[in-house]
């Protein structure tokens, strides 16, 4: 198409009047109308920007895959955190070290110094290992014979009464309302409602009820319960009681007894008949047994 140009001018406007009637003898013209009449019939297209967002949301919404939140196994894996961080701190930041005996059950416990102990029936022993070096420090509930290496101070504390020592062997025996450390070899300091008093071999403190008692001088050279029998000096009946119930698989009721009576003597770890019969023949009290259950009773002539 010849003189393009000047075409375009004149569909823009911009052609003069001289120019015009040029292009309008052209052979060209007619065709040049119809492409001027068609544009002037073409609009852009109105576009409505809020139904055009709606849109653009609704088309990506239906290919967006929604994943479910699993909540099983958010727990699973919460759970599963909580154990490894109480397993690492069990076995880095725990030291404590501890032992248990259930009735009629003792226990040898080498110590990280090579000390020994002897835990009696239903008694509970622990201590720090990590600082063991350093602190020779334990806890102890119930009843223990203790063979202590030369070292650094020795300390076992109990509910009732602190006990130290250097090297030694020597017992401890703390129950409800009962407490009682024995020497038999070394010195020993007991601590007591503030106050220490030091126990050379042979000596014994006893408390009673909140009250120190006096005792007689110890002459074995380690206590009777090692050997399986149980030895009481002037020891109140309710104190014996809780001895036999820890040893056999029992439990004591009184009748019409005075708990409080004074025992003096030993019975058996061996025999439950005869260690029965051996604390209620010297204090003139019968008994009678219904299954696990034996009953103090006053002794009919």
């Amino acid at each position: 198409m010849k003189n393009e140009k000047n075409i375009l001018k004149w569909l823009d406007n911009e052609l003069s009047n001289d120019e015009i009637k040029d292009l309008k003898r052209s052979e060209d013209f007619t065709i040049i109308e119809k492409i001027a009449h068609y544009s002037s019939q073409m609009e852009a297209p109105k576009v409505n920007a809020e139904d055009a967002l709606a849109a653009f949301r609704s088309k990506h919404a239906s290919k967006t895959k929604v994943i479910p939140f699993n909540f099983k196994s958010l727990y699973k894996y919460a759970a599963l955190l909580v154990i490894m961080l109480c397993v690492t701190y069990f076995s880095f930041f725990n030291n404590e070290t501890s032992f248990n005996t259930t009735i009629a059950q003792t226990e040898t416990i080498t110590l990280p110094d090579n000390s020994q102990v002897i835990l009696n029936a239903v008694s509970s022993l622990d201590y720090n290992k990590k600082e063991w070096e350093t602190d020779r420090n334990l806890n102890l509930d119930g009843e223990a014979f203790f063979k202590v290496s030369k070292g650094e101070k020795f300390t076992v504390n109990t509910d009732a009464g602190i006990v130290q020592v250097l090297g030694t062997q020597f017992n401890i025996k703390e129950r409800e309302n009962y407490f009682e450390v024995q020497c038999y070899e070394g010195l020993v300091a007991v601590t007591f409602n503030n106050e220490t008093i030091k126990l050379p071999k042979g000596k014994s403190f006893r408390v009673i009820n909140g009250e120190v008692q006096l005792v007689e001088d110890i002459d074995g050279l380690n206590p009777t319960w090692l050997q399986h029998e149980a030895s009481f000096a002037k020891a109140p009946l309710t104190h014996v009681i809780e001895e036999l119930e820890n040893h056999y698989n029992i439990k004591i009721t009184t009748q019409g007894i005075d708990t409080k009576v004074l025992f003096t003597g030993t019975f058996t770890y061996n025999n439950k008949d005869i260690a029965l019969q051996t604390v209620t023949t010297p204090l003139k009290i019968s008994y009678k047994a219904k299954g696990n259950t034996i009953t103090f009773y006053k002794y009919e002539k």
